[in-house]
């Protein structure tokens, strides 16, 4: 919703638009021939070396005769330095038209200022886009976490540590796919809207398929599909790609989002967990250089030997060990005593869930293969011989 303080800021944007525009300048659009990206032009510094770059002004520090500014282009920030004696009288004074968050190109000469602040000297410079709205507050970005999760866009545009979330996801995703390449695995798309909502236990999107006259369903895992590959002959697949579950929304929880889902034919739970330890590792080791992480005060160690456990262990280890033997009454009892919400209505597996889901889950730090979990929640795995 627009605020007075809102609205007074874009008029004055609008005032400075017109400014430019009196000088000759268009407001909005162009293209805009760059030397490289202002991280390429960091890396390649040279003193005296021409370049032309392009970006976001992020500050503004005029200082009378000259004026500092911190140009941002998505891969680095670069300090400019504008003289009036350099790019002259006029172009000088249009420079002091422009705002926080307006996109212009700059050609000039690179120099290291006093205190060891690699910048470009100005020469010319041209508007490329004006913002006409304000930016977040310069020192401290976005924080109002509401808006940043709802305008994400602004978000990136002044908090660098989201953008550097972003990147790392980005590189993630590579690093997965050049680890699955490399262990043959060939990379599929299957069907994102099915005839039937199956692959999961969860509410499906329903959508309808006008050409066909038949309700469709967005998919909430690709697990049939990929099976069908295995089929056809497809010894390895893997599919990274979106997925839609019409449930509930939270930090941890949306609607929609990205899942890695790998098949391999003549394998078994031991080569997947083989498979996925060395992926965890592989994505670590290569997109952040480590494999220890701190988490909200927990050291997470990815190189070390990860833990494997039964789900019947992990519940008797929580509850007790008479847990198994415990009537149902009695078991009730015990786990609304720990907590859980029970219902009278509950059988020993969906108990067992529930404490599984509000228990331990959560408690579990270090990377854990959990192994053996109830036939009837997996029901497309092969049950295991001996159980």
């Amino acid at each position: 919703m627009s605020t007075p303080e809102h609205n007074e800021y874009r008029e004055a944007r609008l005032a400075n638009m017109r400014k430019l525009v009196e000088a000759g300048m268009e407001p909005f659009g162009r293209a805009y021939v760059r030397t490289g990206r202002l991280s390429e032009i960091r890396a390649g510094f040279e003193e005296g070396r021409e370049v032309s770059a392009a970006g976001r002004l992020m500050t503004i520090r005029n200082m009378g005769k000259s004026v500092f500014a911190d140009l941002r282009d998505g891969s680095d920030r670069f300090q400019v330095y504008v003289q009036k004696n350099a790019v002259g009288e006029a172009a000088f004074d249009a420079f002091g038209h422009l705002d926080a968050g307006d996109h212009i190109g700059v050609n000039g000469s690179l120099f290291t200022t006093r205190t060891g602040e690699q910048t470009i000297k100005v020469t010319g410079w041209t508007l490329l886009s004006k913002s006409l709205l304000p930016m977040p507050e310069k020192w401290h970005g976005l924080k109002d976490v509401d808006a940043r999760y709802r305008q994400r866009y602004l978000d990136l545009a002044s908090n660098p540590e989201t953008r550097r979330v972003f990147d790392l996801r980005t590189a993630s995703i590579r690093a997965i796919r050049d680890f699955l390449h490399g262990r043959g695995f060939v990379e599929v798309e299957t069907p994102m809207m099915q005839p039937q909502a199956g692959g999961a236990a969860a509410k499906p999107f329903v959508t309808h398929y006008s050409a066909l006259g038949t309700d469709m369903f967005l998919r909430i895992a690709p697990e049939l599909y990929l099976k069908r590959l295995l089929v056809g002959g497809f010894d390895r697949v893997f599919e990274l790609n979106r997925c839609f579950r019409n449930e509930g929304l939270d930090r941890t929880h949306n609607p929609e989002f990205t899942m890695l889902e790998i098949y391999e034919a003549y394998s078994n739970v031991e080569g997947m967990k083989r498979l996925v330890q060395d992926l965890v590792r592989h994505v670590a080791g290569s997109v952040f250089g480590k494999h220890e992480f701190e988490c909200r005060g927990q050291v997470l160690r990815f190189d070390e030997p990860w833990r494997d456990v039964t789900y019947a262990e992990l519940i008797r280890e929580r509850m007790g060990s008479d847990w198994d033997g415990l009537p149902q009454d009695e078991a009730l009892k015990r786990a609304a005593a720990e907590g859980v919400a029970v219902d009278a209505s509950f059988d020993r597996l969906m108990l067992n869930h529930e404490i599984y889901e509000k228990l331990i889950e959560n408690t579990l730090i270090q990377p854990t293969f959990v192994r053996r979990l109830p036939a009837a929640l997996i029901p497309l795995a092969r049950v295991c011989e001996d159980d």
